[in-house]
């Protein structure tokens, strides 16, 4: 039985690989045909994103896996040809359109909003961009995952963008904007963790201060930003108003080993099967 909720929205944080558990939980939320009227996604969590939006469940596992040591998707050569440690062709154009087919109508027919936030290098703040107006060689999504360093600038429209989880990890508050009450987040990070500015992150600032000083201010002050962000949450958590999953241990962002990727995705799967009686008394739909 489709469930359309109508009063709650769906909050993807990033993660890089730390994503395979919310492709966990968002197959669960698939099988009960669960869908959500309004979805902001960053980074990763786009990524994400998109194959519940195509509804096609074990997608963005089946790629993770399958091309996660594949050089095409992901080699320091990559670098010579794109200038990214990821290969974006490849991963964004010839993994979708030819070796692991994605359904763009479906995708399009999705019947809710569905934001991506990018951050705008010239401004350092976010920007919400419509999934549905995502082009076939997936330019928004490569925006909103573009870590800098690892990824070149993607423009869109001449505008310069990188990963939106620099200016707005989380975004509840963009949720909050329009309209919703209730949340529904599927976070990356363990329970109690506090980000601190790493020295990658630290070196990286000191590289864009020249050319993109707002930017630059954006990486400094992220985590800042992301552990306020946290407290927020765990307040409307406390008020009922937010109903999380997270896993209950550390993820690595760049995990290798495809047993365990395929580990951390089955803890979000079953913790989604097992809290979904939980979820649907939130949802209103128990």
């Amino acid at each position: 039985m489709m469930h359309e909720i109508k009063d709650c929205s769906l909050i993807l944080e990033g993660g890089t690989f730390r994503t395979v558990f919310t492709a966990g939980v968002l197959d669960a939320l698939m099988e009960e045909q669960i869908k959500m009227p309004y979805i902001a996604a960053i980074s990763a969590g786009a990524i994400n994103a998109v194959s519940y939006m195509s509804n096609q469940p074990e997608r963005t596992m089946r790629v993770l896996t399958t091309y996660r040591n594949d050089p095409r998707y992901m080699g320091a050569r990559n670098f010579l040809k794109e200038k990214s440690l990821f290969g974006l062709d490849f991963a964004y154009n010839i993994v979708p359109n030819q070796l692991d087919l994605f359904d763009w109508d479906a995708y399009y027919n999705y019947p809710g909003e569905v934001e991506f936030g990018l951050t705008n290098a010239y401004t350092g703040k976010v920007e919400y961009k419509s999934a549905h107006s995502m082009t076939k060689t997936c330019d928004i999504l490569q925006a909103t995952c573009a870590i800098p360093i690892l990824f070149p600038e993607i423009k869109i429209d001449n505008v310069p963008y990188y990963d939106g989880g620099l200016s707005d990890s989380i975004p509840i508050k963009r949720a909050i904007e329009k309209g919703y009450n209730k949340h529904l987040l599927i976070l990356t990070r363990e329970p109690g963790y506090i980000k601190s500015a790493s020295k990658t992150n630290q070196w990286a600032t000191k590289l864009f201060q020249k050319r993109y000083p707002r930017l630059a201010a954006a990486m400094r002050h992220r985590a800042d930003m992301y552990n306020e962000t946290m407290q927020y949450i765990a307040q409307k958590e406390t008020d009922q108003e937010a109903f999380i999953f997270k896993p209950d241990r550390p993820i690595k962002s760049f995990e290798s080993k495809v047993d365990q990727m395929k580990a951390n995705y089955a803890v979000g799967y079953e913790q989604a099967q097992k809290q979904m009686p939980e979820l649907k008394m939130f949802l209103g739909i128990g």
